[in-house]
């Protein structure tokens, strides 16, 4: 019988290889611009005809010579890697040799490129296969300029079986906005059918660049922590380093973890479509990471709402295997576990309340809403042109009243917070009960009435101890040390036995047993609370998800209160 397996023609081959990077137009803009950012390009120009199935990305980088432009699109062609020993050392975005010989084979493509320092740039077009086809000097400024026609023109089938154009192009310009996270130093100028698109600026930091590309979010709605992290302690080369100089190991970290981090008194999004994560310039799909980041904004949201989080892991490329997807998103990480404990840490120091993190620019929204409000009874108006001045606050906040026995008002360096007393307690009351989840035994027993088995099953659930006490009656003879000593401590139970996990009976238990609002407190209480509150974890929200604190600056009740006027001219005279 004659064999049925037989190799695939040339062309089919290089076909199937291009489908894997080459799928869409958003495909083609990040290879391109990927490319650019490998030549060291600060600025890249992408301009698009979605009709035409046309594409021109420029850039200010690098650029090639002749000769490398002869070479570029032949089949995996690159200047990034020579040996397999360099796929464990990769430090550029691009290094397979892929992209541009597969776009040969699904569209018409040249290139113009002049290297900085030379008086003449080149033009090469590239046929079938990435062989050259016509090379002509040209006038071009340094750089590279890609421009791919006819995307597809030989395989109809995908173009029709690709998403609407506006689909596309709304790919493009996520495409884009999420490689400028990655690199904020890069001005990006983007064109649709030769009118100007969107740009995005350059910035200091992705946090600077973020209220660009989510215009809900401003900048005080951020807080930014950056890292440095010592090697993975079960790495080859922390044992190597461990060997030979433990003090270097420590003191010259090759790692970074980079947060930026919405507050979440401040923003937060219907769906998690905000938390993204970045490995050396690249935004990567990883769920291990992405569920770590989820987890520890875990009770310091509203119910159903999720937080806006971007990370970027800059690591040495050993830890890293790019290999395991043909658009390089989904990676193999080495040493998930410890990635996963610094992410957790660095997210934690970013909700924390300190003198280093606090800036008046987080309330500028809020106070100047409030101020607002008030003198709209006033016969002047509030200039809040210069609101976004921002100056380092105390983390120590001094009780000095309480107003309608609800808000402690705390004074501190820079100007006075209003704290709910409940939600306060709520917080400190929750982490307490995270760290130690106590159950007592109850003398009396607790007897509840007509429980249905569900209800039963679920004090069960959260380890009560509970058992028949005759028809229809069942004693509760333990339950969670807070509600000991508290007189509804069955109206509780019975709440907790509506359902929830062990952390839903934790928030509530916490609720039920928090200081209530209308309590009065004397000053000591309430500094006693204001202390255990600002030791908090996740300070920022109760584990409902409500803001805790309002905080008023003295520089923006003196701008309110005019105490910059001259006296006289400020009557008049």
């Amino acid at each position: 019988m004659a064999s049925t397996i037989q190799a695939l023609p040339t062309e089919v081959v290089y076909l199937i290889t291009a489908g894997e990077v080459i799928d869409s137009f958003a495909s083609v803009v990040r290879e391109l611009v990927e490319n650019s950012l490998d030549a060291g390009a600060t600025r890249i120009v992408v301009s698009l005809w979605p009709q035409q199935w046309r594409i021109h990305v420029a850039d200010n980088g690098c650029a090639m010579n002749i000769d490398d432009l002869q070479q570029a699109a032949t089949a995996h062609s690159t200047s990034k890697i020579r040996s397999s020993a360099d796929l464990w050392k990769i430090n550029s975005l691009g290094f397979r040799g892929e992209a541009l010989h597969s776009l040969t084979t699904l569209a018409d493509l040249e290139i113009l490129s002049r290297p900085p320092g030379e008086n003449l740039g080149w033009r090469v077009i590239y046929g079938d296969s990435g062989k050259v086809i016509q090379v002509e000097a040209t006038a071009i400024a340094p750089g590279t300029v890609v421009i791919v026609s006819n995307l597809f023109g030989n395989c109809s089938s995908r173009r029709q079986g690709l998403p609407s154009a506006a689909q596309q192009i709304k790919a493009v310009q996520w495409t884009i906005q999420q490689i400028a996270l990655c690199h904020p130093h890069v001005t990006w100028q983007v064109c649709q059918n030769d009118r100007q698109w969107f740009t995005i600026c350059p910035a200091a930091t992705a946090g600077k660049l973020l209220p660009q590309i989510i215009p809900q979010v401003r900048p005080g709605d951020l807080e930014e922590v950056r890292v440095e992290l010592p090697y993975p302690p079960n790495s080859e080369l922390s044992i190597q380093n461990s060997c030979t100089d433990e003090i270097n190991r420590v003191s010259s970290p090759n790692s970074a973890l980079s947060l930026v981090v919405g507050l979440p008194d401040r923003c937060h999004r219907h769906r998690p479509d905000w938390v993204r994560v970045a490995i050396n310039g690249r935004m990567v799909k990883s769920p291990e990471l992405e569920q770590t980041i989820l987890s520890a904004f875990y009770k310091t949201l509203p119910r159903d709402r999720y937080p806006i989080c971007f990370l970027h892991l800059a690591i040495s490329p050993d830890q890293i295997n790019w290999n395991r997807n043909p658009t390089k998103t989904e990676i193999y990480l080495n040493e998930l576990s410890y990635w996963q404990e610094q992410i957790t840490q660095g997210i934690n120091q970013a909700l924390r309340i300190s003198s280093a993190n606090f800036k008046e620019a987080v309330h500028t929204t809020r106070v100047g809403k409030l101020l607002k409000a008030a003198e709209a009874k006033g016969g002047y108006n509030f200039n809040p042109q210069n609101s976004n001045e921002s100056n380092d606050t105390q983390h120590s906040l001094k009780a000095i009243a309480q107003v309608s026995n609800t808000y402690i008002v705390a004074e501190h360096s820079g100007g006075m917070w209003l704290v709910e007393q409940h939600i306060a307690h709520e917080r400190v009351l929750y982490e307490q009960l995270c760290n130690n989840w106590q159950l007592v035994p109850m003398e009396p027993s607790v007897i509840l009435y007509q429980l249905s088995p569900a209800q039963v099953s679920q004090l069960q659930r959260i380890g009560l101890d509970i058992e028949p006490f005759g028809e229809q009656l069942w004693a509760v003879r333990t339950l969670p040390k807070l509600l000991q000593q508290r007189e509804d401590c069955a109206e509780a139970i019975l709440e907790l036995s509506w359902g929830g996990d062990l952390q839903t009976a934790q928030v509530a238990v916490a609720c039920r047993s928090a200081i209530r609002n209308g309590t009065p407190l004397n000053l000591e209480e309430m500094q006693t609370l204001l202390n255990e509150w600002q030791r908090t974890r996740n300070p920022r929200t109760c584990p409902h998800g409500r803001p805790i604190y309002l905080s008023l600056e003295e520089s923006a009740l003196a701008r309110f209160f005019r105490r910059n006027w001259v006296i006289g001219k400020s009557h008049g005279i």
